[in-house]
């Protein structure tokens, strides 16, 4: 019997070994576990089971955790790249299959990678605001996600002796490969750099890679859901527009623009913080929500819910907790950096409060309701 050669002397690179892909393993590992932990607080914040109430200070703690789900996302794309190519020699190996467990390794590898390349993907097609798939982005990156670690920790389990052993190994040929991983670090900081920005307002001007910039809209504001997509650029400018507080109250209030405004006035410097990972800060004048329920007599456990003008979408509502409510920080804004809010932000009033996703940051608001 004459043996064939092996399929893998075809692969010449010394890169394509065991060491290199250990530590691109324990960067991703890193990252991904990073991306995992910040992805859930920014579901839970959107999303809160019922017996979690999310604080409303430190007021950029949102700004944060998703700032670096997002920015750190997008550096981990470089590192995947190389792992992937590291590693793909392996596809070659034959027999394929040497085994059953060899065949559930192999299995459990596709779905870890298969996972990995769709939250990157849509992760990247949602930052973009390019939605050229048929299912609800927040839920399918939600549970992907538990696939992907749960594939992850899989892996690391398995392959964490040989990582051990290769990594404590002393190199034989660490230069090319010091300048491989020196190149995908690189490539993940200049991806941060550039996109940190958007987050980061004194960076603005390097985030060439970010779709939203600090100072860039009206007011100097970014805008994600604009009046005209939202449908209510009728409505918002309508005469005659007031604000209704109901609900479980003691006692119902309506008010018109020229009553909100006659109530005390308070300025908050608030940053509009998105689950695309940009962020940025406005000064926000308007009446305290608390006062506002205080007037309407209501307990101090009662849930709040604010309904906007517009007439569809999943956020259109959104429920504000009593740690939230309660923060003098909380506000019914009526104007932006020192002039009456734009239609797009919002006119003619809206909610802003701290730690708070941009998308429950409610629009064109007419009604609060206490349930």
């Amino acid at each position: 019997m004459v043996r064939q050669p092996s399929v893998l002397g075809r692969f010449s690179s010394r890169l394509h070994d065991e060491r290199t892909a250990s530590w691109l393993g324990i960067w991703l590992g890193v990252s991904f576990g990073v991306a995992f932990l910040t992805g859930l607080i920014s579901h839970f914040m959107q999303q809160p089971p019922d017996w979690l109430r999310w604080p409303s200070r430190p007021v950029n703690l949102y700004r944060v955790t998703q700032g670096l789900h997002v920015i750190g996302g997008l550096a981990t794309i470089p590192l995947l790249l190389a792992k992937m190519w590291t590693v793909y020699p392996k596809l070659f190996q034959w027999p394929s299959l040497r085994s059953v467990r060899h065949a559930v390794e192999r299995g459990l590898i596709f779905l870890l990678v298969a996972a990995a390349l769709f939250q990157m993907l849509t992760g990247l097609l949602n930052i973009a605001y390019w939605y050229a798939f048929p299912f609800f982005f927040t839920v399918a990156h939600y549970w992907t996600g538990y696939i992907l670690i749960g594939a992850l920790i899989i892996h690391v389990v398995n392959e964490w002796s040989k990582v051990q052993r290769t990594v404590m190994k002393r190199p034989e040929d660490g230069v090319n490969r010091r300048a491989f991983l020196f190149t995908v670090a690189a490539a993940s900081g200049a991806v941060m750099l550039t996109t940190v920005g958007e987050t980061f307002s004194p960076l603005a001007r390097l985030a060439v890679l970010a779709p939203r910039r600090p100072g860039v809209g009206p007011a100097r504001l970014p805008v994600n859901t604009s009046a005209v997509a939202a449908g209510v650029t009728t409505t918002a400018r309508k005469p005659g527009w007031t604000l209704t507080v109901t609900g479980r109250v003691e006692k119902e209030l309506t008010f018109t623009m020229a009553e909100l405004r006659a109530l005390p006035q308070h300025t908050e410097r608030l940053p509009i913080s998105c689950v695309e990972g940009w962020s940025a800060s406005g000064d926000w004048t308007g009446v305290r929500l608390r006062d506002l329920l205080r007037m309407a007599g209501v307990a101090a456990d009662a849930q709040v819910r604010v309904e906007s003008l517009q007439r569809g979408g999943p956020y259109r509502k959104s429920w504000v907790d009593p740690p939230h409510w309660r923060d003098p920080l909380t506000l019914l804004a009526l104007d932006l950096n020192g002039a009456p809010l734009d239609l797009d932000h919002g006119s003619p009033c809206r909610l802003i409060a701290p730690n708070r996703p941009g998308v429950l940051q409610t629009k064109w608001l007419h009604t609060v309701v206490v349930a």
